[in-house]
């Protein structure tokens, strides 16, 4: 019998501050300006992986914009 390994679909505010380690309030400021995409759900703040990967090639290609 084979496992299915469950991937998670959303990301939470501190999840995220982990994966970009960053601290919980500088994440969660990005969160609130817009800059990181999210969702509110409740009183909760969710977070797609895509959105983290598109803020971080965004800030990748500022700063090769600003080097060049």
């Amino acid at each position: 019998m084979s496992m299915t390994v469950i991937q998670p679909k959303w990301h939470n505010t501190a999840e995220v501050a982990a994966l970009l380690g960053f601290g919980l309030s500088k994440t969660k400021m990005l969160v609130l300006t817009g800059e990181i995409r999210s969702v509110k759900i409740g009183r909760n703040r969710r977070i797609l992986p895509d959105w983290v990967d598109d803020y971080v090639q965004r800030v990748t290609s500022e700063a090769e914009e600003v080097s060049a």
